[in-house]
């Protein structure tokens, strides 16, 4: 039992918040209530579950050695030793071919969309990690990924201006992410990834600010899209909160505290209070 335990702390369940993300395109779509969709949201949700576990085995299986010079990394189970290499390995070996077999028994869009998302990270965690840039899209690819995901399982069309919202969104909490670690370099000199020697703190603000920007944008485009087949405004009012919810995060990521994107949602009120709203409005518009 208690190896088990170990084996689950080291499947970074905290992560997991990001496969949310497969919700998005089935709630826009006004069929989330469904019972078919449930389902089938359940286990796209559950595929991007097992396969990033398995990725994360990897990844710390690779770094291994790095992880136990750190000061924090130095604590996972891997790096601790409290869960052997082998095992970890043999977990992995197990995991991400059974996200594809999750995957295949929906559809194989979805089968095709787990299996882009596990090459992509693999080859970061193989050596891509260290390549600036495609490290930052290879990063954004895995929240675009899920996103896309969600409407694969259910067979919701996924619009222009969704997929451009999602991207931009995806490469605006990337860059965010890479941004503080530049930052927590700099205030207290402790590497933290090697990558970050490839990146100014002034590119990384660009990055993120122009993700912002086309965010910002195709959103609102979405939302008047969305307007049009439906009987109400509150998909243009979501906008509102939506640039709030943005704008508050923001303010995270500029002081250098959006290191871990799920710890600064699941923590800052305002921002799941402005999350709320919006999700409200967005509802509002498609169920009401």
């Amino acid at each position: 039992m208690r190896r088990a335990r170990i084996l689950l702390r080291a499947c970074r369940p905290r992560q997991w918040v990001k496969n949310i993300l497969v919700l998005t395109a089935p709630i826009a779509g006004g069929i989330a209530f469904h019972p078919q969709a449930i389902v089938q949201m359940t286990v796209a949700f559950i595929a991007f579950c097992v396969a990033s576990s398995g990725v994360y085995l990897v990844n710390d299986v690779l770094d291994v050695e790095a992880d136990r010079a750190h000061a924090t990394k130095r604590r996972r189970p891997i790096a601790s030793g409290e869960l052997s290499v082998r095992a970890a390995q043999t977990a992995a070996a197990v995991l991400l071919p059974g996200a594809l077999v999750i995957s295949a028994l929906l559809n194989w869009q979805l089968l095709v969309i787990v299996a882009i998302y596990e090459v992509v990270q693999l080859w970061y965690c193989l050596g891509m990690k260290h390549e600036p840039v495609i490290e930052l899209t290879s990063v954004a690819s895995g929240f675009l990924l899920r996103a896309i995901a969600g409407g694969v399982a259910t067979q919701v069309g996924l619009s222009q201006w969704f997929l451009i919202a999602a991207g931009f969104g995806s490469l605006f909490m990337a860059a965010g992410k890479r941004y503080a670690e530049k930052r927590l370099v700099q205030d207290t000199n402790v590497a933290i990834r090697p990558v970050l020697d490839g990146y100014t703190a002034t590119y990384l603000r660009f990055v993120w600010t122009l993700s912002a920007g086309v965010l910002v944008t195709t959103y609102s485009l979405w939302a008047f899209t969305l307007r049009q087949t439906s009987s109400n405004e509150w998909s243009v009012v979501s906008i509102v909160p939506f640039v709030m919810a943005l704008l508050r995060y923001a303010v995270d990521v500029d002081s250098g505290a959006a290191g871990e994107p799920e710890e600064i949602v699941l923590h800052d009120r305002l921002l799941l209070m402005l999350g709320g709203i919006w999700a409200a409005c967005l509802m509002g518009s498609v169920y009401v």
